[in-house]
């Protein structure tokens, strides 16, 4: 088949290490078809200097910068989304005549990519990922977009079972909602003992390590961590914090950190390139990812396929993932409850190789198979004469 794939969620020239779970989804769909990318790249960001070149195997990438006034209602976000496609690249988009689309992020790309694709007359699929539905579906004028965009889908794809609630609450068809879990790379994400990881990283091997990785904004619970972190310090005074990624909250994390003492045993180890995270899974004891909502974070997967227990929130998929034995999930905003898991988890005696092993049910050969038999459905489907039976 002839696939076109539209998001906001895949590596660009401005940001080449976003969407990385999408670059490996869409990487292994490429060697089965027929595959084009095209992402949406904000305008402010396209401003900005290149930070690095975009490498995706079996894949013709391109991009398109999505524009819209800064002041406009994001209610109109989807509008101004479809025509700075359609400007931009829609006559690139007709002549190649595929056979299907599908659209990675329900708002604004969805709820755009539904009309292309009825412009087009193909069928599309749309994958949901978390704040897309957890967030954006809130949203008075936003919701019904959404809602449109999901029941004129002939798949929707959804990385959690609570996300696949979600769709079919929002409008979807039951039928055509399916749960697809993420994968993990095996040849990047295995167990080894601590101390190699931490030699190459350049760490201590004795000091007590807590990691955080993402993107460094409120949502995800890093300031969250931050404030529960010198609890942990008491009881472990040689613990270290690390947090990997780069984003807004990064002056706020060590603004707060030096008023709470702690800015010694805090470290910001910037943008690390996904093939890299290994080790830093590797070295730490923990993982902790506190966020205020998700789908199923990647992270979250990949640590425990290096056999590290995690520290996480009780929100969107996050406890379909994580049993008991591989870390202690708490609800979100909760400092308190936030630090007593943590210096519990440093307590715990944790079966490392049982949380690898578990980890290692999260195969990207899978997660193909079952995206390659959607879309294959959903041409299919369309091709049907009207009214022939499935």
């Amino acid at each position: 088949m002839k696939v076109l794939i539209l998001t906001n969620l895949f590596p660009t020239p401005w940001d080449p290490l976003r969407g990385a779970f999408n670059r490996q989804q869409f990487e292994r769909l490429g060697q089965l078809h027929e595959v084009d990318v095209i992402t949406a790249v904000d305008f402010r960001e396209r401003l900005g200097d290149r930070r690095g070149d975009v490498h995706a195997d079996h894949l013709r990438t391109d991009y398109f910068v999505f524009a819209f006034p800064p002041r406009l209602g994001r209610s109109l976000h989807a509008l101004c989304w479809l025509l700075s496609l359609w400007w931009q690249r829609g006559r690139q988009i007709r002549k190649a005549h595929y056979d299907c689309l599908l659209v990675s992020w329900a708002y604004p790309d969805g709820a755009a990519a539904g009309w292309l694709a009825r412009r087009l007359g193909i069928p599309y699929v749309v994958k949901v990922h978390g704040s897309d539905l957890n967030v954006q579906a809130n949203h008075l004028l936003r919701r019904p977009q959404i809602r449109s965009a999901l029941t004129g889908a002939a798949g929707v794809v959804a990385v959690s079972r609570a996300l696949a609630t979600k769709a079919i609450a929002l409008g979807a068809h039951a039928s055509n909602v399916h749960v697809l879990y993420n994968g993990v790379d095996a040849s990047i994400f295995s167990p080894e003992s601590r101390a190699p990881s931490r030699a190459r990283l350049g760490l201590s091997t004795y000091s007590p390590l807590l990691l955080f990785v993402g993107n460094l904004k409120a949502s995800k619970g890093c300031l969250d961590l931050l404030e529960a972190f010198p609890a942990l310090l008491a009881v472990r005074p040689l613990a270290r914090l690390i947090y990997v990624g780069t984003g807004p909250a990064r002056s706020a994390i060590l603004e707060r950190a030096k008023a709470l003492g702690c800015l010694d045993r805090v470290e910001m180890a910037g943008a690390v390139a996904h093939a890299e995270l290994g080790d830093w899974f590797r070295a730490a004891d923990l993982l902790c990812l506190p966020s205020h909502n998700e789908g199923v974070p990647n992270v979250v997967l990949e640590a425990m396929a290096c056999g590290t227990s995690v520290v996480a929130t009780r929100v969107g998929g996050i406890p379909e993932v994580v049993p008991v034995y591989a870390g202690i999930l708490v609800p979100p905003h909760q400092q308190q409850a936030l630090s007593s898991a943590l210096i519990e988890a440093s307590a715990r005696r944790w079966n490392h190789k049982r949380i690898a092993a578990h980890a290692r049910g999260f195969r990207w050969e899978d997660n193909i198979r079952q995206l390659d038999a959607i879309l294959c459905a959903a041409v299919a489907g369309a091709a049907a004469p009207a009214g022939a039976s499935a």
